[in-house]
């Protein structure tokens, strides 16, 4: 798995002014939490974007007064004006602690629905995991070769071992539905039903 080295300094002032003074030297504030020690570091704001704008999972390594972190980044804070980064929590791994994570979906195969002239239509991108930081990877791989026109696939139908999956299992990742063009030639090919008989004439009174 791709592993972003980001080089920080310990953070020693934590106030709005210390915060201020950091941005102005175009640094991030961040914390790395989840270990033995909660972690204040800054670091240029330069090497936070390989993490930060990418749709990937990765791991982080932050190097903070001597010493070595191995993290997942876990939330994100923008400027609202400049939309710029100004804060970045990082969750320490802690190699017999299970950890919460959300995994990138990676879908494989030729839907059997696809083939039939229907439209794949992905509604989820990632699945929220819990499980030991050493089963941690780049993306859970979905198969969709069996799934048929009209169907949907569900969280409840991922296999992913190691991994307790935290979303409702009913809600759909991906479905194939029909398209307007398969619909009109299903239309056509279906044989006009028999006219109506005509309507009896009303009893004369």
């Amino acid at each position: 798995m791709k592993t972003i080295t980001i080089e920080g300094q310990l953070r020693t002032e934590l106030g709005k002014q210390a915060t201020r003074q950091l941005r102005s030297e175009e640094k991030v504030p961040g914390v790395i939490y989840g270990g033995a020690t909660e972690v204040n570091f800054s670091a240029l704001a330069t090497s936070f974007k390989t993490l930060v704008y990418t749709s990937e999972f990765q791991l982080a390594e932050i190097k903070v007064d001597g010493k070595s972190y191995k993290c997942i980044l876990k939330d994100l804070q923008f400027d609202k004006v400049s939309d710029e980064l100004i804060h970045a929590d990082f969750l320490e791994l802690v190699e017999d602690k299970k950890i919460i994570a959300t995994i990138p979906l990676k879908f494989t195969g030729a839907a059997k629905g696809v083939k039939d002239g229907g439209k794949l239509i992905t509604k989820m991108k990632a699945l929220k995991v819990k499980t030991y930081p050493r089963d941690l990877k780049e993306n859970i791989e979905v198969d969709l070769t069996d799934l048929e026109l009209n169907a949907n696939l569900r969280v409840e139908d991922v296999k992913a071992e190691k991994y307790e999956i935290l979303n409702s299992p009913r809600i759909p990742i991906a479905s194939i539905v029909m398209t307007r063009q398969l619909r009109q030639e299903e239309a056509a090919a279906t044989p006009a039903g028999k006219s109506a008989a005509p309507a009896k004439p009303a009893a004369k009174k």
